[in-house]
C-alpha cells in the first residue's frame, strides 16, 4: 500500500539520489510513477528508471514544477547555481500550493538557500516554500543510514514529520539545531569513510600475514559487524568493552600499545575536526 500520494522530485542521481529512490520505492512510501528525477548524467537517470520504474525529467525545472517535495541531492558546489536557476525560471511569487524543499548538500546552510529563493518573494509565498536541511550518509544505500534534519522557520510539524518518515525508510533519523550540522557532517556524514579506511588497513594486514584477499575480507568485516552489534546490544561503553577483551600481556594489548604509542585516537579526533572545519568553509 502506497503511503504518500505526493509527487517527489529528486535533482541528482548519484549515490544519495539513488538511496532516496530505492528507499521510497521498496518501502512503498511512494509509487515509482510519482517520483521524478533529473541529473546531468542521462545514463544514471536511465539506469534508475530501468531499476525502479521512476519518471525521468527533461530538466531540473520539470522536477521542481511537477513535485510537491523537491530533494536537492547534488554536490554543495553545484547547489547555489541550481537553486538560482530554479528561482529565475519559476514565478515563485505566484506559488499557491505548498512545496517542501529538502537539501542534503553538505555545508550549505539554510540561510544561503533562503537568500537565493526568498529574497524577491512576499511572505505568503515564503510560507509555501519551507526548507529542511538534511545530512544523510551512504549506508542509506542499504537502508542502514544515519540522518539528521533541521528545518527553517516555515517548516511546520507536518513538514518535519514527513521528512523524518522519508529518511526513516533509509535508516535512523534525529532532529538537531542547524548550528550543529557541521559536527553531524563530520561524525556521521563523513564517518563511513573512516570505517572503510580502518577496515582497509586491517584487510591489508591480513593479506600481508598470508591470507588470500577474500578470507582477509571475511575475517575483518565479520569482526567489525560483530563488534558493532555487541556494542549496540550490550549498551556498554566502547572503552569498557575494549578493556574486557584486552588481557594483560596478551595479543590485543600488544596491538593497542602500537595504536596508543602512535597517538591514533588523537589523529582520528583531528580528522573529524578537519571534516567539521571543511563543512564550515563550504558554508561561507
Amino acid at each position: 500500500m502506497i503511503t504518500y500520494k505526493k509527487k517527489i522530485g529528486i535533482i541528482g542521481a548519484g549515490n544519495m539520489g539513488e538511496a532516496f529512490v530505492g528507499a521510497l520505492v521498496h518501502s512503498n512510501m511512494s509509487a515509482p510513477e510519482h517520483i521524478f528525477i533529473h541529473d546531468i548524467s542521462s545514463t544514471r537517470v536511465s539506469a534508475l528508471q530501468e531499476t525502479y520504474g521512476i519518471i525521468p525529467a527533461h530538466d531540473n525545472q520539470q522536477v521542481f514544477s511537477e513535485s510537491d517535495i523537491v530533494i536537492l541531492a547534488v554536490k554543495p558546489q553545484q547547489l547555489p547555481d541550481i537553486v538560482s536557476s530554479l528561482g529565475r525560471s519559476t514565478d515563485l511569487s505566484a506559488l499557491q500550493q505548498r512545496k517542501l524543499i529538502i537539501s542534503i548538500a553538505a555545508g550549505i546552510r539554510i540561510r544561503k538557500l533562503e537568500e537565493i529563493l526568498y529574497t524577491p518573494l512576499p511572505e505568503s509565498a515564503r510560507r509555501n516554500l519551507p526548507i529542511i536541511r538534511v545530512m544523510p550518509n551512504t549506508p542509506a544505500l542499504v537502508l542502514a543510514g544515519m540522518s539528521a534534519l533541521s528545518g527553517n522557520r516555515y517548516a511546520d510539524g507536518t513538514d518535519l514529520a514527513l521528512t523524518r518518515t522519508i529518511l526513516s525508510s533509509m535508516g535512523e533519523v534525529i532532529e538537531v539545531k542547524e548550528d550543529v550540522m557541521d559536527a553531524v557532517t563530520a561524525l556521521s556524514g563523513s564517518g563511513p569513510a573512516y570505517v572503510f579506511y580502518f577496515v582497509e588497513a586491517v584487510i591489508e594486514a591480513g593479506i600481508a600475514l598470508g591470507f588470500d584477499p577474500e578470507t582477509a575480507m571475511l575475517l575483518t568485516t565479520k569482526t567489525f559487524e560483530g563488534a558493532l552489534r555487541l556494542l549496540k546490544e550490550r549498551r556498554e561503553s566502547p572503552a569498557d568493552l575494549r578493556r574486557k577483551v584486552t588481557s594483560p600481556g596478551g595479543t590485543t594489548e600488544a596491538a593497542l600499545k602500537v595504536l596508543m604509542n602512535n597517538d591514533v585516537k588523537q589523529t582520528i579526533v583531528h580528522a573529524v575536526f578537519a571534516a567539521a572545519e571543511r563543512s564550515k568553509e563550504l558554508s561561507r
